[in-house]
């Protein structure tokens, strides 16, 4: 039997298609990554700036891969309320005079 990889209820990386990363974010997430992706498209007619398109379906990529974590809320009101508490620090051995 080989392993295989978690499958986080069935999330499923949406790429860079646009629309398999807007089905993939919360529902509050979507207008923003419309809007955004609306002009994108709108600034790519200009050859210089198409790129912009392809930076941006990454990063709203990375967003929906992050936002399906089990514990990605819980994690930015931590974060946002600084409770360092709850975070597992971990430090190699070897790296113990460099931290």
């Amino acid at each position: 039997m080989s392993a295989q990889p978690v499958d986080h209820v069935g999330f499923r990386d949406p790429g860079e298609d646009p629309a398999a990363i807007f089905e993939a974010l919360p529902p509050s997430h979507r207008v923003q990554f419309r809007a955004e992706y609306d002009e994108a498209l709108e600034a790519a007619h200009d050859l210089a700036r198409f790129k912009q398109v392809q930076t941006l379906l990454r990063q709203w990529r990375l967003r929906a891969l992050a936002y399906a974590r089990p514990g990605y809320e819980e994690a930015v009101q931590d974060a946002l309320q600084e409770r360092t508490e709850m975070f597992t620090r971990y430090t190699p051995p070897e790296w113990e005079d460099r931290v």
